[in-house]
């Protein structure tokens, strides 16, 4: 376990902890993962996913999938009892440097257009947007955006 903010520590998920990974999906996003869909992700050699948690209590999430040499992020989450405390930064900051200790310097990821406080944190880890895929997100339908953050090598 890596320690966070007060009281908050931090763990790479298990199998063990798809039910409240996907609890906490419920209380995040309108179209969650179930309880199946982490359980399955979690054993994939190739998913670190990540948790926050305040006693035993998951409070967030954030996943990694390494995929052809780079980096995909998905299911950043906190409960909104424990947002605006940096939880969510500190996940995204484990995932990208457990990441880079596999060689992988790229990384992407999707957001709702509409989702300002989820573009701010990823901004401010360096991602920027290359792209968009329409009516991507179902209730609401909305635009995905893709962002990248990109290392500084040349292709």
């Amino acid at each position: 376990m890596t320690p966070a903010r007060s009281g908050v520590l931090l763990r790479r998920l298990l199998p063990e902890d798809a039910e409240a990974a996907a609890n906490v999906e419920r209380a995040c996003f309108s179209v969650p993962w179930s309880e199946r869909v982490y359980h399955a992700t979690l054993l994939l050699p190739y998913s670190y996913y990540y948790g926050a948690f305040r006693g035993n209590e998951l409070i967030g999430t954030a996943g990694l999938q390494i995929i052809a040499g780079e980096g995909e992020i998905s299911n950043v989450a906190v409960l909104a009892k424990a947002r605006r405390r940096g939880i969510a930064g500190d996940l995204l900051r484990l995932a990208l440097s457990n990441a880079q200790e596999f060689g992988i310097s790229d990384f992407t990821l999707e957001v709702r257009e509409g989702n300002t406080a989820a573009l701010s944190l990823y901004e401010s880890f360096g991602f920027q947007i290359e792209g968009r895929r329409r009516n991507y997100y179902t209730n609401p339908t909305e635009d995905a955006l893709i962002m990248w953050r990109r290392s500084k090598r040349k292709i």
